[in-house]
């Protein structure tokens, strides 16, 4: 099955997000709600459950957490510029900066999900579990105006770095699930993609913000293409698997987290510009995410 087929479902959940926000009934109280209990609960849930369980661990699988590294930090490396490029305003770059190197869980979860079904998951969990504080914290870092102390007390109160972090305590302390305990975690992780994906679509906004159109091209060029393509480049180099090589890939190709959005407004900072870059980047990434999904499988 071609790339785009494989994904045609996702994207289609993230359409119809979009369209049922425009129902009566959907309106953005729901959808809060929705964000609030995948964000919180569901996506927790589904983390810690692959990274407790996750054959991989952190040492086997190190040339691809290096990968996904180097892919990172070129984004933060490569986001940098646009402010001496563009002459941006300083709370308007500090808000997109992490728009260059933020990745929508939802999706790279799901992505991998088609790609490689549960070894998938556990391969893109591992990443999310490194990345998640590394990318949280770059952001937090950006906009903070409180020093050491904001930083910090961000990252403790993360749902997802706290998920993380319990995930490979329990992994690394090989201790079992009980049957129970595993059985709510799967109700619970299997409502968090297709939530995910519809809440993704609901809170797309393409309303021109006050980003120059070069700024917005800049960003979504990097998160779109060049950041898979270091990612494709690096995997090679170091002899990554078929999987382990399609896993890179797909987290570095996925568009910026919407919680951007939410970071940034809740800091102080510009959320409409942030929105812009999110959701335009959603949009392109329906065609740019198959493709760079179907150069990894060669």
């Amino acid at each position: 099955m071609s790339a785009a087929l494989l994904l045609l479902p996702d994207f289609v959940l993230i359409v119809g997000g979009a369209l049922l926000k425009r129902v009566r009934g959907f309106d953005a109280p729901v959808w809060s709600g929705i964000e609030r209990l995948v964000y919180f609960v569901l996506f927790p849930a589904l983390l810690f459950r692959s990274l407790a369980q996750s054959p991989l661990a952190l040492g086997e699988a190190s040339r691809m957490v290096a990968v996904a590294l180097a892919f990172t930090f070129s984004g933060m490396a490569l986001s940098a510029l646009a402010r001496p490029l563009f002459r941006l305003e300083p709370t308007t770059f500090a808000s997109c900066f992490q728009c260059g190197f933020r990745f929508n869980t939802y999706i790279a979860l799901a992505a991998a999900s088609r790609i490689g079904g549960e070894a998938g998951i556990a391969a893109i969990s591992l990443l999310i579990g490194v990345l998640v504080p590394v990318v949280n914290f770059a952001a937090v870092a950006m906009l903070a105006r409180g020093g050491r102390g904001r930083i910090a007390l961000e990252l403790a109160r993360n749902p997802l770095v706290i998920a993380c972090l319990l995930g490979f305590a329990w992994q690394l302390g090989g201790l079992p699930l009980p049957a129970t305990v595993k059985r709510i975690l799967d109700l619970l992780g299997s409502a968090a993609l297709p939530l995910g994906l519809l809440a993704v679509g609901a809170g797309l906004k393409l309303t021109r913000a006050t980003l120059p159109l070069p700024a917005l091209a800049w960003w979504n060029g990097v998160k779109l293409i060049a950041l898979p393509a270091v990612a494709y480049a690096l995997a090679h180099a170091v002899g990554l698997s078929p999987l382990e090589r399609q896993i890179a890939v797909a987290m570095a190709a996925v568009p910026t987290a919407t919680s951007a959005y939410i970071l940034a407004a809740q800091m102080g900072g510009q959320g409409a510009p942030v929105a812009l870059v999110i959701s335009s980047g959603t949009v392109l990434a329906a065609v740019t995410l198959p493709l760079w999904l179907a150069v990894a499988a060669l």
